[in-house]
């Protein structure tokens, strides 16, 4: 297996995305299917599995990467996060020892608090969520960990360690408090140079409330959304790729810039600089995704 030393491992951008999917670790028969449905599949080994069964869990992993040695197959490496428990747990120490033994090097840090906590991952690439008090307030000096490639909220554990109810108002919006952690999740990320990953959303059954939030994300700057149902992939996705419209529009100006060959020019009656340039970028980097 790959080894851990964080001397042999190169830290490389996150590129996974748009659509994450969680799937319980604990159930191997839907491993390959969550993997197929999704742009990345996130073998939970902490709140989707209970205490008894996380032993189960993580011999699980272990099989599923035992039949990819063996050719009969297996995930992508590439396209696998496995979400780990939480730092000085004992289930964090056994998650670890079970990680060594796989090919799998993307771990997503339950309710990581501290830049410290990110040492003890050495040699992953580690996205780290930040779903407590502690863990927003601390963002910034987390996602400027070296082996940190990405940052990702959590509404419901966030609220539930300040103590609330629910991280959502009456009409499905978020409270002023989620909100702002969201936003400092996703400032910290962009500041250090991280990716950015937007929260679940719990209500399954509403599509167009996760379609109306997950175009709000990209708006903002996430790069990715996790997802809690097959059902949401498609959703998260289609608010991601940009129209054909907005790739036809966004090309015409990226030509018309360099054929400008200043600054600062006009075209359509608008004047053009450095943002408005950088958008039509992202929006290029989208459709290539």
């Amino acid at each position: 297996m790959p080894s851990t030393d964080s001397s042999t491992t190169a830290v490389l951008p996150f590129t996974m995305g748009p659509a994450l999917l969680f799937c319980p670790a604990d159930r191997p028969e839907r491993f390959g299917k969550a993997s197929e449905r999704s742009d990345a599949v996130i073998l939970d080994l902490e709140d989707a599995v209970a205490p008894a069964d996380k032993k189960g869990a993580r011999e699980a992993i272990l099989e599923q990467a035992g039949s990819a040695e063996q050719g009969t197959g297996g995930l992508e490496p590439s396209r696998t996060i496995v979400r780990v428990n939480p730092v000085g747990t004992q289930e964090f120490e056994l998650d670890l020892e079970a990680l060594a033994r796989t090919p799998y090097r993307t771990v997503m840090l339950a309710k990581a608090e501290s830049a410290e906590q990110l040492r003890s991952l050495e040699g992953y690439q580690v996205i780290a969520l930040c779903e407590t008090a502690a863990g927003i307030v601390n963002a910034a000096s987390i996602a400027a960990e070296p082996n940190v490639v990405g940052l990702m909220w959590g509404a419901e554990d966030l609220l539930a360690s300040l103590g609330g109810l629910s991280s959502r108002n009456d009409d499905g919006g978020y409270r002023a408090v989620a909100l702002h952690s969201r936003s400092a999740v996703l400032l910290a990320a962009k500041a250090a140079g991280k990716e950015a990953i937007d929260s679940v959303y719990v209500n399954i059954p509403d599509l167009e409330g996760l379609s109306a939030e997950s175009r709000d994300a990209v708006s903002s700057g996430f790069g990715a959304k996790a997802c809690i149902h097959p059902n949401q992939v498609a959703v998260v996705r289609e608010a991601y790729a940009p129209t054909d419209e907005a790739v036809a529009q966004a090309t015409e100006l990226l030509e018309a810039a360099a054929a400008a060959g200043t600054g600062v020019f006009q075209f359509k009656g608008k004047m053009i600089d450095g943002p408005i340039l950088k958008h039509a970028e992202a929006t290029l980097r989208r459709a290539r995704h």
